[in-house]
């Protein structure tokens, strides 16, 4: 037979609400972790009187009970688990499970037992419903009626707030039965009573949750909060776990009390009781007990007389009063040095603490989350500026909580830590990647490479394509760009007499060489295009439809008024960073509707932009149609007027041709001079043709002649 059986699934019932988790029998005894808590209930098997086997509403059940009069219940069994259970009961334990099954005939008197902290109400032999003592906030009575009152239930939709018992009169002299059924409750209720002195008293301590100035009591079983307004008994019993964390500051000290069930104020539950201390306070402490009672009870935990900081008394004697240790912050260091992280968390400023086991977030509203309850988490890029990055973390329940406004330095610390730890990381490829580069340049330049950084680059670069996309593709996009090269001309050409220095460093020899004139004309040459993109920004179409909003932007302009009314003087950097903190921690059904009134907004942005774009193009047809029509008749214009030129022209030619006619008879002696003459002619036609020097006169024709 197996030395452990374990069991998951297992629900644990504790006063009226049933805790899931996991449920591990041993040879030692019984283990149940609680997987909302993380708390542990062990039972050794020297301790177990008897084990009942039964039927209930999730299945079967298993009813321990043990020597101390503590009664444990676990449901969620399986009716075929029973003979196993059995086997191993007998095995290790040696106890017979027994198996009971409830009375369901529905009669409604019977007989009331007490054992231990549990009420009975029975049917003959077999039990009709029980009640665990413990749940009782108040028992009253009255003439043959006894009425008990119940601790709210905050887990359960429904809480059974009361029960009534009618007691019938007994012939026996000196015994009231109704006193004895009471009393019999309230030595096992749940009922705080302030009897006798306080230990001691802690005056004026300044309490973040709930928040005020109170007197802190303690007493041997619960501590006591007396304020201006409240007060607060807090049963020891409830006391999950205590957390002693430094500030951010190095001057003052959180000291936190994590509660289950938490203390109520109205519809306010605490889950979490913190106190803030300067450590510069100090007190003397002198506790309300001799000196034999002090070392009987705390066995050297305390003195009668203690001094010293105020912080450290107080969690000195919480500890010894609760015996639970004191988790405080482990090796984590951020990049100030401090042993936490500066983030925000629905809206409100605070500290993060990386723990050996878990993280703690304080303070307002103040998380534990344990590492084993951790599905994954997640480096995710800021809402509002690249130099901070969100923190979620998933559970395994399915809740989510991100820390957001963490600054970039913090990054590489925060990640070494999470790895460290093994816990699953969301985008963990882009991590390695990261993790990897920070060992191997470890010790090169403190400007390492990061890979988040990259990531959020490459992410911004994607956004402004699409953005370019969603725009209309005219080419009106017309903001300037970086430019390197032109930076550098821009400095060659203000310091002429170091143009060298200005060039970079992989240029060459042969561009240091260059003459500043040639340098001169490049700068000019390269500015053009840069001017022509100010003129076409400044000529941008004032008719062209706007771009849709965002659903944010869209959110954002509904509650601005909204946000500066709930923060009064609030700036205009400090009202984004806000605004875009409340949107992160948005429900997804709320941002659904601004993300249909934004997709509305797009739709109709498209359709606007596909009238505008057909506009557009029979304007710009109806303008190239005038400008060919112009062209044209420019074209015909320049046709007629060359034609009035070749017809002058040719009258010209045909007035020469008859003088040449009419001269055509003359003596030899003239031959000569008429070819020199036709040279002329044809020299002058050329000139007139090129629009040159006017036709010779006689005199030059008789010289030439001569």
């Amino acid at each position: 037979m197996a030395d452990t059986l374990e069991f998951n699934e297992i629900y644990q019932e504790v006063k009226g609400s049933m805790n899931d988790g996991r449920l591990r029998l041993s040879r030692q005894g019984v283990i149940f972790k609680n997987s909302k808590t993380g708390k542990v209930d062990n039972i050794q098997a020297s301790e177990l009187a008897e084990g009942v086997w039964r039927r209930v509403a999730l299945g079967h059940g298993l009813k321990l009970l043990t020597k101390n009069g503590h009664v444990y219940k676990y449901d969620g069994f399986r009716e075929s688990e029973f003979d196993k259970l059995s086997d191993f009961f007998k095995a290790h334990y040696r106890l017979e499970l027994a198996e009971k099954d409830l009375c369901v005939k529905g009669w409604n008197w019977g007989t009331v037992r007490f054992g231990g902290q549990l009420l009975s109400f029975d049917i003959g032999e077999q039990p009709v419903f029980e009640i665990p003592l413990s749940n009782v906030s108040q028992c009253t009575t009255g003439k043959n009626e006894v009425t008990l009152e119940f601790h709210q239930n905050d887990d359960a939709e429904v809480s059974l707030m009361e029960v009534r018992f009618y007691v019938p009169p007994t012939q026996e002299d000196g015994v009231d039965p109704v006193e004895a059924f009471a009393q019999n409750v309230l030595s096992k209720a749940d009922v705080i009573q302030a009897t006798g002195d306080a230990i001691c008293i802690f005056r004026e301590l300044q309490c973040l949750t709930p928040r005020g100035r109170y007197d802190i009591r303690i007493y041997p079983t619960f501590l006591h909060l007396h304020g201006k307004t409240f007060d607060y008994k807090i049963p020891y019993t409830t006391v999950l776990r205590l957390f002693l964390l430094p500030h951010k500051d190095q001057r003052q000290m959180f000291f936190v009390i994590s509660l289950d069930p938490p203390i109520k104020q109205g519809q306010t539950r605490y889950h979490f009781l913190i106190l803030l201390f300067s450590k510069d306070e100090d007190i003397s402490l002198t506790l309300n007990m001799n000196e034999e009672e002090v070392e009987k009870r705390f066995e050297g935990r305390l003195t009668k007389n203690m001094s010293g900081s105020l912080y450290e008394m107080v969690s000195r004697v919480m500890k010894a009063l609760v015996n639970r240790k004191i988790t405080v912050p482990g090796n984590f260091q951020g990049h100030s040095g401090a042993q936490c992280i500066t983030c925000s968390y629905k809206a409100s400023s605070g500290l993060l603490y990386p723990l050996e086991r878990g993280f703690i977030y304080v303070h307002k509203p103040p998380v534990h989350i344990r590492f084993d309850e951790i599905s994954f988490v997640n480096f995710a890029r800021g809402t509002t500026t690249t130099r901070s990055f969100d923190f979620e973390i998933e559970t395994k329940q399915g809740t989510q909580y991100t820390f957001s406004s963490i600054e970039r330095e913090e990054y590489g610390k925060l990640f070494d830590f999470v790895n460290a730890k093994k816990l699953n990381i969301k985008n963990r490829g882009l991590k390695e990647g990261m993790k990897q580069s920070y060992d191997e340049y470890a010790d090169s330049d403190e400007d390492q490479h990061d890979a988040y950084l990259e990531r959020m680059k490459e992410e911004g670069k994607i956004r402004e394509e699409n953005a370019n996309d969603s725009s209309d593709g005219s080419g009106e996009e017309t903001d300037e760009s970086f430019n390197p090269g032109e930076e550098d001309d821009d400095v060659a050409e203000e310091f002429d007499s170091n143009a060298s220095a200005s060039s970079s460093s992989g240029d060459g020899d042969s561009d240091r060489d260059e003459k500043k004139p040639a340098k001169k004309a490049k700068i000019v040459k390269d500015r053009k295009p840069r001017k022509k993109q100010v003129e076409s920004k400044k000529g941008k179409d004032p008719n062209a439809p706007k771009r849709p909003m965002s659903a944010y932007m869209l959110w954002l302009n509904a509650n601005r008024e909204k946000i500066k009314s709930d923060h009064p003087g609030i700036s205009i950097t400090d009202l984004s960073k806000k605004a875009g903190e409340l949107w992160k921690a948005m429900s997804k059904e709320k941002k659904e509707e601004w993300d249909r009134k934004a997709e509305d907004a797009r739709r109709d942005y498209e359709k606007a932009m596909k009238e505008y774009s057909v506009g557009s193009r029979s304007e710009s047809s109806k303008t190239e149609r005038s400008k060919k029509k112009k062209k044209k008749q420019e074209k015909q214009m320049k046709g007629k007027a060359e034609k009035k030129g070749a017809a002058s022209k040719s009258l010209s030619s045909t007035k020469s041709s008859a003088k040449s006619l009419s001269e055509s008879f003359k003596s030899k002696e003239f031959v000569s001079s008429d070819e020199s003459s036709s040279a002329e002619s044809k020299k002058e036609d050329s000139e007139e043709e090129g629009g040159a020097s006017p036709p010779p006169s006689s005199e030059d024709s008789a010289s030439g002649s001569d």
